[in-house]
């Protein structure tokens, strides 16, 4: 009596994932060769541990007499950078959330002064935004991720707690990078997260009129929540946003359990990576998602997910929507997408940039490993692309933190701890090795 169910069942599926490759679009793009020799990626920072700029020595004192900082607390999270439309030195942006007390602020730009840990970050936009921990709730409480987009906006996706306590509602607060202004804020409601249990992670802009043609107002943010197993849409000019929350969000039991060259930590942690499909590849576009505690890459169409009526039966809602579009079997953290549809992941085993072109079935076959070193890399947790406006050309954008040793508690503050690693992307599908 169950046969036909399950034949619905895996016709509904199989309709999904041909409706991924609607449209789908002759290769009329050079082939990549993917290598045949595993890559390393060159490091433009590292730090033993961060180097924090302060305004003045006696700040400094204070802030560590008073516990809000501790040389050994804060993480690095993130990576994003940004070049300057006027040919200008390019800036490097970092997070270092305060997953507790410590973390002095947690979002800064690199510097060019050297201390004994590495290179010196100072907060952005200014140390003030930061300076009450919570009490402020127009400052910035928390940031995990940023995402700059093509119009040159940084925005900000701050979780607006510490240590699970919610001092204010979780924002997006976007800054113009030309100016170092705030141009936008939006605050949650209380119907988009779960106090005391959300904590949103990353977030991921979906701009839609582009320049050199649009305008820069056709905005979608798709904002990641693993704590409470969510993803959240926020209509930018509608200044509205919903939760999509069921099975397809949650992590799943037997991927809690997180190795990374040879140290475990247990995690069940919902969506995590966001990226979109590109601009101009003829494809419905859809968002590509997964939770960090799970093995399945999916997928959801982007005229569905952004339509809030889709949304309001809870657990139920859209679900035939979803598509599964494969297995890893195995954990990845961030993962960011080229123009060109190539999605680029860290995997966690083995220790490697993996990357897979969007246009074919995600599989063994079709995903490859591009670039692996089992020091440099551990753990992946920020990825971007970013295109350098001199030449076009695409960069890969790479964090890694060691987070398994930070559970652990085995990590050792004498040895290089925390990478900013940079390839250009065609060097590194081309398997040219990365200058």
């Amino acid at each position: 009596m169950f046969i036909l169910p399950l034949v619905l069942w895996m016709a509904s599926t199989n309709i999904c994932l041909a409706q991924y490759f609607i449209n789908r679009p002759n290769h009329n793009l050079q082939e990549f060769k993917f290598p045949s020799e595993n890559k390393e990626l060159p490091i433009v920072f590292e730090w033993k541990n961060i180097q924090y700029g302060f305004p003045s020595e006696q700040e400094r004192e204070q802030v560590l007499r008073n516990g809000r900082y501790n040389p050994d607390s804060p993480i690095p999270i993130d990576i994003d950078v940004y070049y300057p439309r006027n040919g200008g030195p390019a800036r490097h942006f970092v997070t270092t959330p305060r997953f507790g007390q410590g973390v002095p602020y947690s979002l800064a730009y690199v510097t060019n002064v050297q201390g004994r840990n590495g290179s010196e970050i100072q907060a952005y936009p200014s140390y003030q935004w930061h300076s009450s921990h919570g009490a402020n709730c127009d400052g910035l409480t928390s940031v995990y991720r940023v995402h700059i987009d093509p119009c040159g906006r940084m925005w900000v996706l701050d979780s607006g707690e510490i240590e699970f306590v919610q001092h204010c509602a979780p924002q997006v607060v976007v800054f113009d990078l030309a100016t170092d202004q705030l141009v936008h804020r939006y605050r949650l409601p209380e119907t988009s997260y779960k106090a005391k249990v959300s904590r949103f992670v990353n977030i991921l802009v979906d701009t839609r009129d582009p320049p050199p043609k649009g305008q820069c107002n056709d905005v979608f943010a798709y904002l990641a929540d693993p704590t409470s197993k969510a993803i959240v849409v926020y209509d930018v000019a509608g200044q509205s946003s919903w939760r999509i929350e069921n099975k397809f969000t949650y992590p799943d039991a037997k991927f809690g359990t997180h190795t990374v060259a040879g140290e475990s930590f247990e995690l069940l942690d919902g969506p995590l990576a966001l990226a979109v499909t590109p601009l101009g590849l003829g494809m419905r576009r859809h968002l590509i998602f997964h939770a960090l505690s799970n093995e399945l890459e999916l997928a959801i169409p982007l005229d569905i997910l952004n339509n809030a009526t889709n949304w309001q039966s809870g657990l139920s809602a859209s679900l035939s929507e979803f598509v599964s579009l494969g297995r890893r079997g195995v954990q990845c953290a961030s993962h960011a997408m080229s123009r060109r549809g190539i999605l680029f992941c860290g995997f966690l085993e083995p220790i490697g940039i993996f990357g897979w072109d969007i246009r074919t079935p995600y599989n063994r076959q079709s995903v490859q490993l591009l670039a692996l070193n089992p020091d440099t890399l551990q753990f992946v947790s920020g990825m971007k692309i970013v295109q350098r406006p001199a030449d076009g050309r695409e960069e890969l954008w790479l964090l890694s933190d060691r987070l398994q040793k930070i559970f652990a508690g085995t990590i050792d503050y004498r040895e290089i701890n925390y990478r900013v690693l940079r390839c250009d992307v065609d060097d590194l599908l081309q398997g040219r090795g990365c200058f």
